[in-house]
């Protein structure tokens, strides 16, 4: 009797800790194998060990969630020609697999050797390309970075602590996509926000780029029309500058218009009946000319 409500509690939690996308993903044509992967709530005092060895102040949200599980995984896939092909993955790693994106300086390395720290120059723009986009965050002391999600290889979202001073705490964090091409493109504020966001991708693959200026795969794409068509339709990227979105686009007031007739073109006479015209006056005048005589 207890191991049943033990299963029920944990089935409760698990269903609002998945925001009830397992049913959704279940009842969606071609889906199959949703896998929710059962974790135990961290323990506080592997909270406290990160924040004192990290120099930083883990926000609320994300304690609370790890307080709740130790990490997030759920995977699905897809049946095609009898063949199960993985698809959607979200994850956010566990506290002890919040490792630091900038490792410390090997003391074996060369001494000249590149470093991400390089990419770092003064006129460098953030990778969103909006106007009024957050200020990226930067590859050296300058930032505090920790990778949330290795995205299967296509990225990294990271847990990003900005404007940081070496010695003292760091408390306000944000949440940054790392492409592969090393830009840094603004997610959300909070990690409640990208949690969520992450629920309404369904975890598809490359869904982060729908977040950068030249988005996603056209496979990805194909994917994300056929799993997520009404998000997939309101992404940042297919926005013009206006903010009108260009699919769907249609003025009734040029669509519906009715067609206007050209006027007919004027006749023109033909040579012929001019000639004839001609030859009957020289004729008429040939009569009367010879009556004369």
């Amino acid at each position: 009797m207890e191991e049943t409500k033990d299963s029920l509690v944990y089935k409760g939690v698990a269903e609002r800790l998945t925001l009830g996308i397992t049913r959704i993903l279940d009842n969606m044509p071609g889906v199959v194998d949703v896998r929710f992967a059962e974790r135990e709530p961290a323990e506080k005092r592997s909270l406290l060990s990160w924040e004192q060895k990290n120099t930083c102040i883990l926000p609320e949200d994300l304690r609370d969630f790890y307080l709740t599980t130790d990490g997030f995984t759920l995977t699905w896939n897809v049946k095609l020609d009898n063949e199960c092909v993985p698809l959607g993955c979200m994850m956010v790693n566990s506290v002890a697999r919040l490792c630091p994106l900038l490792q410390p300086v090997s003391l074996f390395s060369l001494p000249n050797a590149p470093s991400l720290a390089d990419l770092d120059w003064e006129g460098s723009s953030p990778g969103s390309g909006l106007e009024h986009a957050p200020a990226a965050p930067h590859f050296d002391a300058r930032s505090r970075i920790f990778e949330l999600d290795s995205c299967g290889g296509n990225g990294k979202v990271c847990l990003v602590y900005k404007n940081c001073t070496p010695g003292v705490v760091a408390q306000k964090s944000e949440i940054w996509f790392l492409d592969r091409a090393l830009c840094w493109h603004f997610l959300t504020a909070t990690f409640t926000s990208y949690y969520r966001l992450m629920i309404t991708h369904l975890g598809l693959p490359e869904w982060q780029y729908a977040f950068t200026p030249y988005g996603p795969s056209p496979q990805a794409k194909q994917w994300a029309s056929l799993y997520q068509p009404l998000t997939f339709s309101s992404e940042p990227n297919q926005i013009d500058p206006a903010g009108d979105p260009f699919i769907n686009k249609l003025d009734p007031t040029k669509a519906f218009k009715g067609k206007t007739k050209a006027p007919p073109p004027k006749k023109k006479q033909s040579t012929q009946c001019g000639s004839a015209g001609i030859a009957k006056t020289q004729g008429s005048t040939g009569r009367h000319s010879g009556g004369k005589r």
